[in-house]
């Protein structure tokens, strides 16, 4: 997992921050995201095969944005901050859109939801905006949990695939990804207050 993780970084590479939006890997950043109506509106109008396709495609640029970056030594400034923003704005609509047609118990909102209005609300006391923290693997895992078990659910909705086993496949993915969610908060909380304590003790907070 952690391979797959990190990989697109070539042996000895030093990757080097570049200032600017305009990369192929923040591009797609902003087309994945523009996925996300997309589904929802298939999800409304019952369409669970393309709404399943959709979140297949949205899945699997979430990995290919992270492989190029380091790939063509295109980490930007911009890109450490949109890529996570966009992750878990997406991961909010596709809850609510969940919940909203019957797909999944109202926890779901709640466990992804919650933890990031925490968040947001401690990154702009602390630091006034984000604290510009890196992604931990937990944190990447988790949305590669949640990207994998929103389809599935929705796999379930279509027919010839609705089949109790891959129900509860499905949910148990979708758990396993609110604990990683959770835990992934937690470390992002105490990270950002060790930062914090770090600015002060130095004059530069």
């Amino acid at each position: 997992m952690i391979r797959i993780i990190g990989a697109g970084a070539r042996p000895g590479q030093t990757l080097t921050e570049v200032d600017t939006f305009w990369t192929v890997p923040n591009l797609i950043t902003v087309l994945r995201f523009l996925g996300i109506p997309l589904f929802v509106w298939f999800a409304a109008t019952d369409s669970y095969g393309r709404a399943f396709l959709t979140l297949v495609l949205v899945g699997g640029t979430d990995w290919v944005d992270g492989y190029l970056a380091r790939r063509l030594n295109q980490v930007s400034t911009v890109g450490k901050w949109l890529d996570p923003a966009a992750d878990r704005l997406a991961m909010i609509i596709v809850a609510v859109t969940f919940v909203v047609d019957g797909l999944a118990p109202i926890w779901l909102v709640y466990a992804i939801v919650i933890p990031d209005l925490i968040l947001l609300a401690n990154s702009l006391i602390l630091f006034h905006g984000s604290p510009n923290l890196r992604v931990s693997n937990i944190g990447k895992i988790r949305t590669a949990l949640l990207l994998v078990g929103a389809p599935l659910l929705l796999l379930t909705r279509v027919q010839g695939f609705d089949q109790q086993w891959l129900s509860t496949l499905a949910d148990v993915i979708l758990v396993l990804g609110c604990i990683g969610h959770v835990a992934a908060f937690a470390a992002y909380m105490a990270a950002s207050w060790r930062k914090y304590r770090t600015e002060r003790a130095s004059g530069t907070g």
